[in-house]
Parts: structure tokens; sequence; C-alpha cells
């Protein structure tokens, strides 16, 4: 069986995104057609990896040991629930040009060799080191698989360069040192991979915004006295799992006195006539991942809630209109506000609230946009990145307030939004 993973079938032309910009950026159905090219799911896998393997070239180091499963995902193309998310549980390692080896819990490396015929089976391994701490470091779980991963970058040749980890609880730290190996930051390395998306994540990502759109009309019929936060949460948990969602990670629902400051998260708390209200959808289809702010007024809305939405709006559609390759993230950051001018103290105090990250496999990628760190530390935007830019402007009113995210996919000449639910002008849901 050939291995579409292996390094004789990388190519140089396997970094190659394949992006299309003629056209509306599509987002096509969820099924396999034969009448129809969707999603390459073979040409995602080898761009994911040739990304990795270039990434890793061009740091100083020769080995990556991943702990962190969006990168786990990136590299080796598996995933095993979204259970596993918080328990560090399974690891891969990628060494130089070497296949990826990729260590799993219990039988799912069984199911690995079975059904991802792009790994070798021989690496395909059961393992499993501390799930946090509650298989104890003494049990040597740690020091025998520090000792196999040491003995697998030596056969490789890559003994006397640095290993880069990601994150693994600090016991596992201590093992590779153990066993001779410089350990660096390894997230640094794989960020950088992951900064660009090819064609196929793209699709993915706008697959994924338009589950959304769909969630927002419900919320727009829905809106009501009567009516709880945590009832739209459930409701949109629901479409979005009946729609082919793999992780429904967080939905916040804020509404009346609760918008200023904005909590981030939702509550049992009633819908009340001339509530503002703003939601936030963080999802993922395939991995890929929406962050997807709106706010609606209920029945009706005062001149200071309008207000308040106007401003975000005008912030957002200015970060928007500076959106292009080449442009620099603190010239984006530069035309938000300063923290002092809507209401807070510094702009740590801020932070979040005028901002912009990438997505992709997780929800916070590069670049992140922000004043609190761009207009220091800026950096290039770049053709095929994604990313969501958010603006919130507090209400005059002293507690209501407007939250508006777009969702961009940065093309050859500017950026096209696939956040599509209508958001120019505050949305009045069941009005009066």
């Amino acid at each position: 069986m050939s291995r579409a993973l292996t390094p004789n079938v990388l190519t140089p032309q396997d970094l190659d995104p394949q992006w299309r910009w003629e056209k509306r950026l599509p987002a096509h159905g969820h099924t396999s057609v034969d009448f129809e090219r969707r999603i390459d799911h073979d040409r995602l896998r080898r761009y994911r990896l040739s990304r990795a393997r270039q990434a890793l070239k061009n740091s100083p180091a020769g080995t990556l040991l991943l702990f962190d499963v969006n990168n786990i995902r990136y590299v080796s193309a598996t995933k095993i629930g979204e259970w596993e998310r918080d328990k560090m549980c399974r690891f891969c390692l990628l060494t130089g040009d070497d296949s990826p080896y990729v260590w799993d819990f219990g039988s799912a490396a069984v199911h690995h060799k079975k059904f991802a015929d792009w790994l070798e089976p021989d690496h395909c391994r059961a393992g499993v080191v501390g799930m946090r701490g509650t298989i104890p470091p003494e049990f040597g779980l740690m020091r025998k698989y520090a000792r196999e991963i040491a003995g697998l970058i030596k056969d490789a040749g890559m003994a006397d360069m640095p290993v880069g980890v990601d994150y693994a609880e600090t016991a596992m730290f201590h093992a590779l040192q153990e066993e001779g190996l410089n350990v660096i930051d390894g997230q640094q390395i794989m960020l950088a991979a992951r900064e660009i998306k090819n064609w196929d994540e793209i699709q993915l990502l706008t697959q994924a915004a338009s589950m959304v759109d769909g969630v927002y009309h419900m919320i727009y019929e829905e809106l009501k006295p009567g009516i709880r936060e945590n009832d739209i949460v459930a409701l949109s948990n629901k479409m979005l799992y009946e729609m082919g969602s793999d992780d429904v990670e967080a939905i916040n629902a804020i509404s009346g006195e609760r918008c200023n400051p904005h909590p981030h998260n939702f509550t049992d708390r009633y819908f009340r006539p001339g509530d503002q209200a703003f939601f936030d959808i963080l999802q993922s289809y395939q991995g890929y991942r929406t962050c997807y702010y709106r706010t609606f007024n209920i029945g009706r809305s005062t001149p200071a809630q309008n207000d308040a939405y106007v401003k975000a709006r005008e912030w957002i559609d200015a970060s928007i209109a500076m959106i292009k390759p080449g442009v620099s993230t603190d010239k984006v950051a530069e035309v938000w506000p300063k923290a002092e001018e809507f209401g807070f103290p510094s702009e740590e105090a801020a932070f979040g609230l005028q901002f912009g990250h990438g997505l992709g496999l997780a929800l916070h990628e590069r670049p992140i946009i922000s004043r609190a760190i761009s207009l220091d530390h800026p950096m290039e935007i770049q053709t095929g990145m994604v990313f969501a830019l958010e603006t919130y402007c507090p209400a005059a009113d002293g507690f209501s307030a407007a939250r508006i995210e777009e969702e961009v996919v940065v093309t050859e000449t500017g950026c096209e939004v696939i956040s599509l639910f209508p958001a120019e002008e505050l949305p009045i849901a069941n009005r009066y």
C-alpha cells in the first residue's frame, strides 16, 4: 500500500497552497461527491506535514515533540475525539524528514494502523505519559517514553540538535532533559507552520463559518422575553452538532446589564424588552474553528445602544479596510481606540476587546492583533492567513454594549469576509 506522507512521496509541490482567488470563496456541501471537487484531504495532509517540516528546517531544532492536540492533528492528521483536548495523553514526534510517530491512547493506535494509511504502521504506537499528573511520575512512564524518544532521535541522526517541545507536563520536561535532550520552544515553530492556510483549509474554515451563519438566523428568530441566555446556548449546541460540528468549544451569550463589562460567559438570565445582547460562537468543522460575534437588540433599541453599535461597526470596518498582504499588524491596531477612550484603565485591562487573532485548528493562531502587543511587536500580514477581527463599544447608558466580529481570509489583493450574517446595522429581533 502506498503511503501518502512518506518522504519519497512528499515533494516541493506539496507546499503549494493551491489558492484560487478569482471568485467568491466557496462553502461547499459537507459530504464527498463524485461530481465536483471539494476538500482534497490527501492534499491537505501533505501540505500540513510539508509546512511543519519546512518550519522545522528553518528553526534551530532537529526534532519536534508535540503534546498539543492541534499540532498533533496538523502533523499526523489523527484525532480521537474532543475529550483528548485537556488530557495530555497523546504525543507525536517529527524528526527531520522522517515520517511522524504517534503515541496514542490504547486501542486508538491499532485503529490508526487500520484506517490511517498515510502513516507508517510501525510509527503508530500505543503510549501514555502522565494524564495531567494522574499517573504519578514515579511510576516511570515518562522516563520510559523519554528514553524511547531519545533513541529515535539518535537513530535519525538528530541527537546533537535541540528538540522543540510545544508543551508538556513538568515531569516530562525533566525526563527529556535527563536523557540528554536539549529542549527548546517548539510551539513557536508550529505556529509559524500553521500561519498560512492552503485552499482546503480555507474551504473548511468557510464551511465552518457558513454553519454559524445559520445558527445566527435561528438566534435572531428565537430572541424574545421568556427565553434565557442558556436556552440560546442549548439551541445553538443542538443545531451545530446536527449540522456536523465536531466540537462546540464555547458559546458566549451576554445580555442586558451584563453587557458592560464583558464577562465572556453565559447565565440563566431572561432576555427583556429593549435588551442589547451579543453572542460568540466558537465551534469547529473537521477541526477548523470559528470565532464569530453578533449583537442584537430585543424588540426595540435606544439611541445610546444604536450609537454604540455604530461605533463598533466603524472600528471593525476600519480594520478590515487595512487588511492586505504586506501591511503590519501595528497599522491595523492603530485604527482602534485606545483603552482609555472606551472606559478602561490600560490596554491590558481591555485586552481582547479590540482584537484580532488567527483561526485554524486552534482558536488563537497567528497573527495576534492588539494595541497591547502589536504596536511594539508587529508582524506582517501575508496572503493565505485567516483571522478574526473583533470590536467592542460600551453604550452611554452605562450597561449596554455592542460587540461585532468578522472572519477574514487574506487574498492576494486584500481580504474577503466569510462571516456573512448581516451586521451592517443593529439587528432588532422580534421588533415591537
